[in-house]
């Protein structure tokens, strides 16, 4: 068998663990979970870097360790790492976070939660109950996988109390 170039091995503690499904790449970059030490990780050419301190460093210590399946797609659409946490229950357990490298971080819970993901001709798709679906499609707004549309929302958390002064 034939190999091109040579195995490298990354300096580091982290790994994949036992979760080679939250495994994606996009590019020059790949993305993974480490789910022994609660940390999602990405390899670039900068090397290993762990996303989940962008911010959700306990968030992801708290949740990557409980049994869930982690599922990881690239939304070449919108250019995020999407990771499912999905248990043997339904929603709300099961989630599906999403992390953005125009921003650094961690930029949306979504309301599906598939089963696989990819992305082919810049076109996002998931797997649900052995189907396929298309994402980022204007006919099926807040409606995945063949359920009634659900409503949007969004949960402000700036400025709780008016009457204090603040510093950011």
């Amino acid at each position: 068998t034939g190999v091109l170039g040579q195995a490298v091995p990354f300096v580091g503690e982290y790994g994949i663990s036992k979760n080679p499904e939250s495994f994606a790449s996009h590019a020059y970059r790949a993305y993974f979970t480490d789910k022994q030490r609660g940390a999602v990780m990405r390899l670039s050419q900068d090397g290993l870097t762990p996303i989940s301190d962008a911010g959700m460093r306990d968030y992801f210590k708290d949740n990557l360790k409980q049994d869930f399946l982690l599922i990881g797609s690239y939304d070449a659409y919108k250019d995020n790492y999407n990771l499912t946490m999905d248990t043997a229950q339904a929603y709300p357990s099961s989630k599906t976070v999403s992390f953005s490298e125009d921003v650094r971080g961690w930029v949306s819970f979504k309301s599906f939660v598939p089963e696989s993901g990819l992305s082919m001709a810049g076109d996002y798709y998931t797997i649900k109950g052995g189907q396929l679906y298309k994402h980022h499609d204007n006919d099926s707004r807040n409606s995945f996988y063949g359920a009634t549309s659900e409503e949007s929302s969004i949960t402000a958390i700036l400025n709780d109390s008016p009457g204090v002064i603040k510093t950011f």
